[in-house]
């Protein structure tokens, strides 16, 4: 069983945009893990600003850097 690498509020951000609507959010925030597909975990996540959710593999996904703890 595969676990999932990101936590549940991580913001992260699409690999590839190939096949998306130009209208697809960019960044989106993990709202819950989903049981893993073909042995990758899977991710319910939402973009607020666009009121879009989608469900991606973890493969599909990388994390945002943030500017926490950077004074």
């Amino acid at each position: 069983m595969s676990t999932h690498r990101f936590p549940i509020g991580q913001t992260v951000r699409l690999k590839s945009r190939k096949g998306l609507s130009p209208k697809a959010a960019d960044v989106y925030r993990i709202t819950a893990f989903l049981p893993a597909r073909d042995n990758s975990p899977q991710y319910r996540m939402r973009n607020d600003e666009v009121a879009q959710e989608r469900v991606s593999q973890e493969v599909d996904i990388e994390p945002i850097a943030t500017n926490a703890g950077i004074d």
